[in-house]
């Protein structure tokens, strides 16, 4: 069975989406097989990852609402993972969904008829609390927490970490805290290594050693289409998101023994 990770943060601008693409594709560079579910209805995970949004002929939408299997819906990318993309209508599908009943199970289940095809399934949560994040956290293993080392981090770190316990405890008993990532880190900047130092205080179990830099390559990427690893393999940003595609197998493989 895959394991399926969320990338969720309800603060929005800390990096989930370039985190989201590039693990896959670093999970996929690594010889796993990959699944990323784009659940934000910017599509920024999709176009991020060289699809259109006017191209996509099926999309999570669809795929939420039944009406359309979600291998009919994959798009194989460039950068070696498959994608459940977004496209126009994710925000009808949305409000669908609230007056459905056992909403918040939707994701799981279609994932469960696809899951053992699969080493790692990540999903790029919107920045807030929806019923399409809550989806993705019922449907989820473990949820992966991008964190900008800055003033307001542990403010929202905290409420995030309210909501994954109200999952688990009342829906979802096997959710987890899969790691908090430090992103566009700059290790010149006080008030980062001040929020670094406090996270690591905080959560030393938690927080991975891989520490993602503020690189200009890796905010360059996306207007590209591509992921780090494929647009600039020897920048710092490539360089990272493989040591944490890294850390993560490592973890893995710790658990597991």
């Amino acid at each position: 069975m895959g394991k399926i990770i969320a990338i969720a943060n309800q603060k929005g601008g800390v990096g989930k989406t370039t985190t989201t693409i590039n693990l896959a594709a670093s999970f996929a560079a690594m010889k796993r097989k990959v699944m990323l579910i784009d659940f934000d209805p910017q599509g920024n995970a999709t176009v991020g990852s060289g699809v259109s949004k006017n191209q996509v002929q099926h999309s999570s939408d669809q795929v939420l609402c039944q009406e359309v299997f979600i291998k009919d819906a994959l798009i194989h990318t460039n950068g070696g993972f498959d994608l459940l993309a977004t496209g126009q209508e994710l925000i009808v599908a949305e409000m669908k969904l609230l007056h459905l009943p056992e909403r918040e199970q939707r994701l799981k289940r279609i994932l469960a008829t696809i899951n053992d095809e699969y080493d790692y399934i990540l999903i790029d949560c919107p920045p807030s609390l929806s019923v399409l994040t809550v989806n993705a956290l019922v449907a989820a293993h473990s949820v992966l927490i991008p964190i900008q080392c800055e003033y307001y981090a542990l403010e929202g770190l905290s409420a995030l970490l309210n909501t994954v316990e109200q999952i688990r405890s009342t829906i979802n008993p096997s959710l987890h805290i899969e790691g908090l990532l430090r992103t566009m880190y700059d290790g010149r900047n006080r008030l980062a290594l001040d929020v670094s130092t406090q996270l690591l205080e905080h959560f030393p179990e938690r927080v991975y050693r891989t520490v993602i830099p503020r690189n200009v390559r890796l905010a360059e990427a996306p207007s590209h289409g591509a992921a780090i690893l494929h647009y600039d393999e020897k920048s710092q940003g490539a360089i990272a998101y493989l040591a944490l595609a890294g850390e993560i197998l490592r973890r893995s493989e710790k658990v597991g023994a």
